[in-house]
């Protein structure tokens, strides 16, 4: 090869260095740019979701804690066309299912008509032990790790393929107590089907019209504080049914619980359903950033067809 020649090949190698380090260059903001927004989604759905916690969360206080409608009505503070206090303007329609005054119990002042019961008449403990030679490795597994701290919504697991040891199994929709150190109140609403820590327990209610107020009724403070009360164990303390379900509180009217039941369950659906979206951004995120941080001499070299001399 002359000079001229080898000129012209210099050059030509030069160019596709630009070309290739330009493509990598122009390949890795697009790759930041879809991470920024996969960031941005997964921040979204965080910020609505603690939203519409606290919107449910704001209801439950309202009607069944601070009983706002009823004492709207027993002191007469409301007049036609004004707002209601405790109800959302789309909920006005469910006033009337409020009584107008409240009466005298040995647990307080608690609306007419409503009775006193324990968490125990509304809702079970289910068992449900899986031993762990029975239990498929990609089944979801929810440990106390995973749970958050004062918020229903789990939105992380991971899979039973390092499970050694015996685990309960819950379904979808119940509800999740951590029993070790109830102080952390770690309370949730499992949005999958799955297995968990025995250091969990697994609450259903005893008929779905109870789910929301239940759910709502052992994710409050009243009800963590009850359960730190009563733990066995000083360096381990741990509750348990038992003690939970002699929680005593006022069972509001079966229509009442059904109209909670169909305010906040379209909540708690789309927040599983963030969950879910969530996730999968995190998993497209996640495989991205590896793409990124692969060092472009590490890539696999492509196969030109060129062959040498």
């Amino acid at each position: 090869m002359d000079a001229a020649e080898y000129k012209h090949v210099v050059l030509g190698l030069i160019f596709l260095k630009y070309i290739s380090d330009a493509f990598h260059e122009l390949h890795t903001r697009r790759i930041a740019r879809i991470l920024g927004a996969l960031d941005d989604k997964i921040e979204l759905n965080r910020r609505i979701s603690h939203t519409l916690e606290q919107l449910a969360r704001t209801l439950y206080r309202s009607w069944f804690i601070g009983f706002e409608p009823v004492r709207t009505k027993q002191q007469q503070r409301w007049q036609p066309n004004q707002s209601i206090p405790g109800l959302p303007a789309h909920l006005y329609h469910l006033f009337h299912l409020f009584p107008d005054h409240l009466q005298t119990t040995p647990q307080g002042p608690i609306p007419a008509g409503w009775q006193l019961t324990t968490l125990g008449d509304l809702a079970n403990a289910p068992r449900r032990g899986v031993n762990p030679d029975e239990i498929d490795p990609d089944t979801p597994y929810i440990g106390l790790e995973h749970m958050p701290r004062r918020s229903i919504a789990l939105g992380e697991w991971d899979t039973a393929e390092k499970v050694t040891s015996g685990k309960s199994a819950f379904k979808r929709g119940e509800i999740l107590f951590g029993k070790l150190r109830p102080y952390f109140h770690k309370v949730g609403v499992a949005p999958i089907d799955g297995i968990c820590s025995t250091d969990i327990i697994v609450i259903e209610p005893k008929s779905p019209e109870w789910a929301s107020f239940v759910l709502f009724v052992v994710s409050s403070d009243e009800f963590v504080a009850h359960a730190n009360q009563t733990p066995t164990g000083t360096r381990m303390p741990r509750t348990s049914w038992k003690a939970m379900s002699a929680y005593a509180l006022a069972r509001p009217p079966i229509e009442l619980a059904q109209a909670f039941e169909d305010a906040i369950h379209t909540m708690t659906d789309q927040l599983a359903t963030q969950i879910h979206e969530s996730r999968s951004a995190a998993v497209q995120r996640d495989t991205l950033s590896d793409r990124l941080l692969i060092p472009a001499e590490a890539a696999p070299e492509t196969n030109t067809g060129v062959t040498g001399c």
